[in-house]
């Protein structure tokens, strides 16, 4: 702690640091996952979540990638590979927008930008998953139509 600000030159801050609360709830998430291991779940529910929305864009005619990081993703609509800033920003960021407010009026809640990742949790059922893939078809074949039309 001698390197951590004032004392030191290590800035550290968060709403969180070192409140003990955060602390013991903290310990406790890394006993539930090691006593759960939750991860292989994890992995079929998102390989699951990123195969159903990509096969839903192609089925709707849209061009897109899928980013996928164990169960952290994002749907891009670009017809190149999503690999930094650059090729990122060149996306259809108003259809994600569309995309966006579709989900959440099928009760289904993503970040609101196509720069942020969204995520997999324990929490989640393959019935989760299933409801997202198919709202996700809905909105997705709305938009389709739209760019087709």
């Amino acid at each position: 702690m001698d390197h951590v600000l004032p004392a030191g030159r290590v800035f550290q801050a968060g709403t969180l640091s070192g409140n003990p609360l955060a602390t013991a709830a903290g310990i406790a998430t890394l006993r539930v996952l090691r006593d759960t291991n939750p991860y292989d779940s994890l992995e079929r529910l998102s390989s699951r979540l990123a195969d159903g929305l990509g096969h839903a864009a192609d089925e709707a005619g849209i061009a897109h990638r899928v980013a996928r990081c164990g169960s952290m993703m994002t749907l891009f609509f670009s017809p190149e590979e999503v690999v930094d800033w650059d090729t990122a920003s060149r996306c259809d960021t108003a259809r994600f927008a569309v995309f966006f407010r579709g989900l959440l009026e099928r009760g289904v809640y993503l970040p609101c930008s196509q720069f942020e990742a969204f995520f997999v949790s324990a929490a989640h059922t393959e019935d989760d998953i299933d409801e997202t893939i198919r709202a996700a078809q809905e909105v997705l074949d709305q938009i389709g139509a739209r760019s087709s039309g």
